[in-house]
């Protein structure tokens, strides 16, 4: 089937890296793996932050022209034309403008990924967007949840005949352990050699929950007491010096900072960690909890749907009150003087991420929830 593919927030092919563009990058690989012929339908970022309404109405502009263009193009050309229209990750402000228009114009199934509804947003700066995102909601003939957190606002205004399908989320496992594994000379490199076991983390370094949860991880860390250890930190980002800056009371052999790294050092790097350790204070997803499980680490997190998403507390990690350090601390500490635990928990972490978090999983559940769109859609007078 030939499926239109569009990412509001952030195209697949945006030149900056984060967890929403790898999860839109995954998406096309699952319906790619799912034998369908995928085309990147519009790359116009519908962000807009600032709450600034006359850029809204600008962007809503932008793209029903666009959706214009596309309507025609796909006219002219009926062989090449869509079947399906996916929409991955819109919510208030970064609403679909041009998804709803087409499919409605050519007739065919519009599905969305990660819609985020938020009531409280009707009426205020974002207002537009918000409708926008409600509209789409209740055009879609389908409506994927990988975050937990959203399922219910979009359960509640979604039309009571749309399907509502929780995805777990989900990487390409076999993909990302084999790139590590031909990296592996990267590692230490990078990593460099120190006693003890190695943490890891892995995140962008931005103002707000992500700074946040780098600070709480360092108070954490410095209430192991006299346990040795060391941490490996990848990532990069505007509040870098902030981040560095809480760490640096520690000893330098204690905390090693490697900057932004490719998706094979990332899993070079992992595969070379004992545990994985992020508090995820008000994380929405952070795919790198999986990446690591992958590569068969066990993770101590703070407790979010996300996270609770991809680890079984007590068997694949450790997932503790999300902003609570003493009990970060705590379970931190445990793992490092129990190896044996550890050992058994990246096992079972890398079964689960195998077994349930594939990109194989996700594109099986994808095509099946396709075809049964298609079928609604032949039985509808």
């Amino acid at each position: 089937m030939r499926i239109a593919f569009y990412a509001p927030l952030k195209p697949p092919d945006h030149p900056v890296p984060s967890g929403d563009r790898l999860l839109a990058r995954l998406f096309v690989d699952a319906l790619r793996a799912a034998g369908h012929e995928v085309e990147v339908a519009s790359r116009l970022r519908a962000f807009e932050g600032r709450g600034d309404a006359k850029r809204q109405a600008r962007l809503a502009t932008v793209g029903a022209g666009l959706a214009l263009r596309l309507i025609r193009r796909w006219q002219r050309e009926p062989s090449r034309a869509p079947q399906l229209w996916f929409t991955y990750h819109l919510y208030h402000k970064a609403p679909d403008a041009i998804g709803p228009i087409v499919s409605q114009a050519l007739r065919i199934p519009y599905v969305v990924a990660e819609a985020s509804f938020a009531p409280k947003q009707a009426g205020g700066r974002w207002a537009g967007g918000h409708g926008a995102v409600e509209t789409a909601i209740r055009a879609a003939d389908a409506v994927v949840c990988i975050n937990p957190a959203d399922a219910a606002m979009v359960d509640a205004i979604r039309d009571p005949s749309t399907p509502l399908v929780a995805l777990p989320p989900f990487i390409d496992v076999a993909r990302f352990v084999a790139a590590g594994r031909e990296a592996a000379a990267l590692a230490e490199g990078l990593a460099g050699t120190a006693d003890g076991p190695r943490l890891a983390t892995v995140a962008m370094m931005r103002p707000g929950d992500k700074l946040a949860s780098y600070r709480l991880l360092a108070t954490a860390l410095a209430r192991l007491g006299e346990r040795s250890w060391h941490l490996v930190v990848v990532g990069d980002g505007a509040a870098r010096a902030e981040v560095e800056a809480a760490f640096a009371s520690f000893p330098a052999r204690r905390v090693r900072f490697v900057g932004l790294q490719p998706s094979h050092a990332v899993a070079a790097l992992l595969r070379t960690a004992d545990l994985f350790v992020w508090p995820a204070v008000a994380e929405v997803l952070g795919l790198a909890m999986l990446e690591a499980q992958a590569c068969g680490v066990p993770v101590v997190a703070g407790r979010r749907p996300g996270s609770s998403a991809m680890i079984v507390d007590g068997a694949t990690g450790v997932l503790v009150e999300a902003g609570d350090a003493t009990a970060f601390a705590d379970a931190v500490g445990a793992l490092l003087d129990d190896p044996a635990r550890r050992r058994a928990l990246g096992e079972a972490a890398a079964q689960n991420a195998r077994e349930r978090h594939d990109v194989a999983s996700a594109a099986a559940a994808l095509d099946a929830l396709f075809a049964r769109v298609l079928a609604s859609r032949r039985s509808s007078p």
